[in-house]
Formats: C-alpha cells, sequence, structure tokens
C-alpha cells in the first residue's frame, strides 16, 4: 500500500489541457476547503470587528512572505537548478540545503525585526482597529509570523518536487494548509480564543512543509558546495527573482493600503472585503492559475530552444481556453452572486445584509476575473522568456490605479450623490449600511484591467502573438454564450423562486442550483451552435488518455 502510495506521489502531468484540467481539479479541492474555512468563520463571527482584526493580522505576514519567502521562488530557482542536475547533479542538495539555511537565518531576522515593532507596524496596516483591537491584532500579527517562515521553506523544498516530478505531492500541500486552519477553527479557537485560529494557520503552514521533507531528507546529500561557488549561483537567482517578488509586493501593497482604509469603515468591512476576494480566488485559481502554470514548463522549453512562433502560438492557445472559461463563469457568478454567498457562507451569524454585501463585493470583483488570469498567464510567459521585469512594470500600474482609483471612488461615493446612488442601485444595497467597502472592490478590479491590457499590450507587441483573428472570434462566441446563459440563468432563478421557499438554506440552494445548471447548459448550447472549437478541444482534452509532458507544480503563492 506504501509502494503504491508512493507511486501516486510521483506521478507525472501530461498535455497542457490535461494538465491544466489535473491542477484544476487540485485547486478545486483546496478552494472547497477554503469556503469550508470561511462559511465556519463566517457563521461564527459573521462580517464584524472581531473577524477584521483575524484579516487584518495577515497582512504584515503576507507581506514578508511575498518580499522575503519569494525570492528563492520556483520560477527564479528552478532554472538554475535543471542546469546543476545536468551539469553536476550531486550539487542540486548541496545547494538546496544552503539556500535553505541562509532562508531560515535571513527569514528568522526578518520577522524578529516584525515581532518586536509589531505594535508599531498594525498602526499603519489598520490604524482604524488600533483603539478598539490594538492588543488581538498584535498578538495575532505575532503569531502569524511564523507562516511566511514556513510557507517560504515550502516553497523551497518545491524546487525538488519540481525538479523530480512530484507533482501530485506538492499539490496536498494546500489541503493541508486549509485543514490545519479548519482544525484551528473548530478545536483550537473555543479553548483558545483569537490565539486559537492563529494557531491553526500556523500548523497549517507546518504542514505544508512537512508534507515534503521526508522526500527531502531521503535525497542524498551530495558534496559540499563551496561558499563563494553557492553565492554566484544565489546571485543568479535573486537576479531573476527580485522582478517578480516586487510583483508579488506590490500586489501585497494594494491589499495592505485597501485593508487599512477598510479599517475606517464601518465593522465589519474588512469581513466583508476578504470574504469576497476570498470567493472571487475560487474560479480564478481554478481557471488563471491552472492555465498559466501548466502553460509554464512548455513554454520555458520553447522559448530556451529558440522557438519563438511555437512559444507565441502555445500562449495564444491557453489564452484562447482561459477566454473560453473566464468569460462565462464571469456573467453566471454575477448572476448567481447572492445565491452563491449565501449557500456557502450564510450560517450563524452571517446575516442576510451581510450576504448582500459580500455578493455586490463579489460581483465588482468577479468582472476583473478575465483580466486577472490573462495577466497571471502573461506574467508566466514572461518568466519563461526570462524577462521577469516587465510583469513588475504592469503590477506597479496596478497598484497605482487600485490606491488612487480607491480612495477617488470613496470621496467620490461620500460626496456626490449620484455616484452613491448608481452604484447602490446598479448592486442593489441602497437599503444597508457600510456600502463604502464596495469602492474598495471595484478599485481592485480597476487595477486588474489596467494591468491586464498593459500586459497583453506589451506582449502582443514583443512577441506578435499568432491568430489574433481566432482571439476574436472566440471573444465574440464566449460573450454571446455568456449573455445568453446568464439571461438564461436569471430566468430560471425567477421561475425556481415561485416553487422554493427562497428564506431557507434548501430553497435557496435549490433555487441557485436551478440557475446555475440552466445557465451552464445555455452557454455549451450557444457555443455548440457557433461550433466553438475550443468546446471540442475541452471535450477532446478529457475524453483522451493522458499523454507524456514536462510535469507541473504549484507555488504557495499560486494556491492559497
Amino acid at each position: 500500500m506504501v509502494r503504491s502510495l508512493l507511486s501516486a506521489v510521483g506521478k507525472e502531468i501530461r498535455g497542457m489541457h490535461e494538465a491544466a484540467y489535473l491542477l484544476a481539479a487540485f485547486a478545486l479541492l483546496s478552494q472547497l476547503l477554503a469556503l469550508v474555512r470561511d462559511r465556519l468563520l463566517a457563521g461564527s463571527f459573521g462580517a464584524s470587528h472581531t473577524l477584521d482584526v483575524y484579516y487584518a493580522a495577515f497582512r504584515i505576514p503576507d507581506l514578508l512572505f511575498a518580499t522575503v519567502a519569494s525570492l528563492l521562488s520556483l520560477y527564479a530557482l528552478l532554472p538554475v537548478l535543471s542546469r546543476l542536475e545536468q551539469e553536476r547533479p550531486g550539487l542540486v542538495i548541496s545547494f538546496l540545503r544552503q539556500a535553505l539555511l541562509w532562508f531560515f537565518g535571513a527569514m528568522g531576522v526578518v520577522a524578529g525585526v516584525a515581532f518586536v515593532f509589531a505594535p508599531q507596524l498594525v498602526a499603519l496596516v489598520a490604524p482604524g482597529l488600533v483603539a478598539t483591537g490594538g492588543d488581538n491584532l498584535v498578538l495575532l500579527t505575532r503569531i502569524l509570523l511564523l507562516q511566511p517562515i514556513l510557507l517560504g521553506a515550502s516553497n523551497i523544498l518545491a524546487n525538488l518536487t519540481q525538479l523530480r516530478h512530484r507533482f501530485v505531492l506538492y499539490s496536498v500541500s494546500p489541503l493541508l494548509y486549509n485543514l490545519g486552519i479548519i482544525f484551528g477553527i473548530l478545536v483550537l479557537y473555543p479553548y483558545m480564543g483569537l490565539m486559537g485560529l492563529a494557531w491553526g494557520v500556523v500548523l497549517g503552514a507546518l504542514m505544508h512543509l512537512l508534507v515534503q521533507a521526508p522526500y527531502f531528507r531521503a535525497e542524498p546529500a551530495g558534496e559540499p558546495l563551496p561558499l563563494r561557488q553557492f553565492m554566484r549561483y544565489l546571485r543568479e537567482v535573486l537576479v531573476l527573482s527580485v522582478p517578480r517578488t516586487l510583483a508579488l509586493s506590490a500586489n501585497q501593497i494594494s491589499l495592505l493600503v485597501l485593508t487599512a482604509l477598510a479599517s475606517f469603515l464601518s465593522a465589519g468591512s474588512i469581513s466583508v472585503f476578504m470574504f469576497a476576494w476570498n470567493l472571487q480566488a475560487v474560479p480564478l485559481t481554478i481557471i488563471g492559475v491552472s492555465y498559466s502554470v501548466a502553460a509554464f514548463p512548455t513554454l520555458s522549453r520553447l522559448f530556451a530552444g529558440g522557438s519563438t512562433r511555437e512559444f507565441a502560438a502555445h500562449v495564444e492557445t491557453a489564452l484562447r481556453h482561459v477566454l473560453f472559461w473566464a468569460v462565462p463563469a464571469t456573467v453566471l457568478i454575477i448572476v448567481l452572486r447572492a445565491q452563491l454567498v449565501r449557500v456557502i457562507l450564510g450560517s450563524g451569524a452571517f446575516d442576510w445584509a451581510a450576504t448582500r454585501l459580500v455578493a455586490a463585493a463579489l460581483a465588482l470583483l468577479i468582472v476583473s476575473l478575465l483580466a486577472q488570469s490573462i495577466k497571471m498567464l502573461i506574467s508566466r510567459a514572461y518568466y519563461a522568456a526570462g524577462n521577469t521585469r516587465k510583469p513588475f512594470y504592469f503590477a506597479l500600474a496596478n497598484v497605482v490605479v487600485s490606491i488612487g482609483g480607491a480612495v477617488t471612488l470613496a470621496a467620490l461615493f461620500h460626496e456626490s450623490p449620484f455616484v452613491r446612488f448608481f452604484i447602490e442601485s446598479l448592486l442593489r444595497v441602497s437599503d444597508l449600511a457600510g456600502t463604502t467597502v464596495l469602492t474598495l472592490a471595484l478599485a481592485l478590479a480597476l487595477g486588474a484591467i489596467v494591468e491586464c491590457t498593459l500586459a497583453l499590450w506589451a506582449f502582443s507587441r514583443d512577441f506578435q502573438l499568432l491568430g489574433t483573428s481566432a482571439l476574436w472570434r472566440l471573444s465574440f462566441q464566449s460573450f454571446a454564450a455568456a449573455i445568453i446563459g446568464g439571461a438564461c440563468a436569471y430566468g430560471a432563478l425567477g421561475i425556481a423562486g415561485l416553487y422554493v421557499d427562497i428564506n431557507t438554506a434548501l430553497g435557496i440552494f435549490t433555487q441557485g442550483l436551478c440557475g446555475g445548471l440552466v445557465g451552464l447548459l445555455s452557454v455549451a448550447a450557444v457555443l455548440w451552435l457557433l461550433k466553438t472549437p475550443e468546446l471540442f478541444e475541452v471535450w477532446d482534452a478529457f475524453a483522451r488518455k493522458f499523454k507524456d509532458t514536462p510535469p507541473v507544480a504549484l507555488e504557495p503563492s499560486d494556491i492559497s
């Protein structure tokens, strides 16, 4: 049995579409656990001040992960390890062991400084919460500083996981991470209070690391790597990694500033924003992350081999399938937003007002689903081409638009009755308090759209994307199918509402299920009538057996 398990763990991923769908399956499992996690949090606390404190406590640790722990990322470290594996295989493990030692030293110092200055840091991150929950916020932040250390170490081990083709092994890590958080909610919180929630996160991060540790320890130690040689390889990694790390940091800075703004709004605003953010992460992970990560190994191989036309064609193929999935998903989620939020989060202290606010924020964030998915794909295409600078520039534009847009929209929301009336009426929340938080979601969506536009324009100019007529054709077909599917789903919601009691959990679930099925079938029917090639490619990918292709793996920054 153990041998069979080890064999399953070492199984390779095969075919770009098949790899994307298998990645999507693991991502879906992880996101389902994340939804269970959020439902437990929503049911226990609702959109409340307590949950605001919990979410705000992640901002400093997440920023440290993006700025320091991600320096030795898979995308920068793996090319160096691949070359070492070919030239001197014994040096791979020696280099990783030394890199792990240096990482623990550097991260320990940085986390120690953050631990000491936590009171001052949280006053910058969530100034609106300091007066009412400052002590708890400092305590949770200090505990959560262990998370970037553990996830960063797991990130380093992931390079060996990728090198040895152990994709399934690493795909289990996000599942264990969320299981640790759920354990903290169900078991530790009743005994330890908010500290129990934080220690559950740390437990999840520890399991994320430990599941890979036995395989790392089983590797032969190899010959020692001289310090001068190690530093030469490390500099090579950092040259590639620093721009990507800055891009990740830019996204975290946006979230950090928006959290600070939300802390001045009504109680529960941070919770509403983070619930919506986590919900939109589900389709983003399944669509955007899956295709971008699945395409990365082939893109690296094609560019390294000088096949730039095939490189661009491969990006276009992935882009078409991202477009194929993301456009209908966006429209259907907007139509079904209230049912989705209520079914997933609606329990205990999470009331109908909170449901409507989260649903409205989700509708605004999901508008950028296609943009976020495309920019993920384009960023990894640039990484495969050895250009890590441009994705940073695109992310920087996102930060400027997101933060500037949030400040501007929030001011307009309070000073202009027309703007407030338009947004609230469009999303049907005019009778609710605390709607200012919606401006933060809208600003974040606008930032993602600007980043995507710049990335797509630059990549098209640099690599002359092939078959642009096919992209325009698919854009029209997907948009038409999505609109018709959304209209059919909306009609099905109304009809189902006549026959079920939507004031009960079963009733709202049944209504949403009917609307979703009708919408999906309508989208598929329209695409079939239009003879959309991507529909048949998807069917073929599911129908045929897997064929050999390079394996892929995810980073903690890909799925969390």
